[in-house]
This record gives C-alpha cells, structure tokens and sequence, in this order.
C-alpha cells in the first residue's frame, strides 16, 4: 500500500486567489497594516504605504495595478 501525500487546495476564483487561503492571506493582510479601507463599510480596499514596501519584498510587482478613484 502507497502512502498518499495529503495537500491543502489553494482555489483560483476566475482569474485570483480563492478559498480559505485567499481569506487567510486577506485576514493576514488587514492585521499586517499592508490593506486597509477609509471606512469599514466602504466594499474596497486600498494597498497602504507600508503594503507597498513589504509587497515590494516578496517580489509582487504592484505596478500591473492601475490605479483606481475608490
């Protein structure tokens, strides 16, 4: 009998991360200070100045981000 190797889905939605891991890395996000919204009831959020540098650190190259009037 073969072992079998247990993995844990990371879900694509259309064309971006989905699933538990999305609502992981958003939770993770949101406490780090690296996205933020003006308000709580405002539905977007917008990448902080402190997101850009530590998004910066991983790699993410955010300028395939336009730039939106939220």
């Amino acid at each position: 009998m073969t072992q079998q190797t247990v993995k844990k889905p990371a879900k694509a939605c259309y064309d971006h991360l989905g699933g538990k891991l999305g609502a992981l890395l958003l939770e993770q996000f949101i406490n780090k200070g690296w996205i933020a919204k003006e308000k709580s009831s405002d539905k977007y959020f917008f990448i902080t100045d402190k997101g850009e540098q530590e998004f910066a650190k991983l790699g993410v190259d955010l300028s395939q981000i336009k730039s939106e009037k939220l």
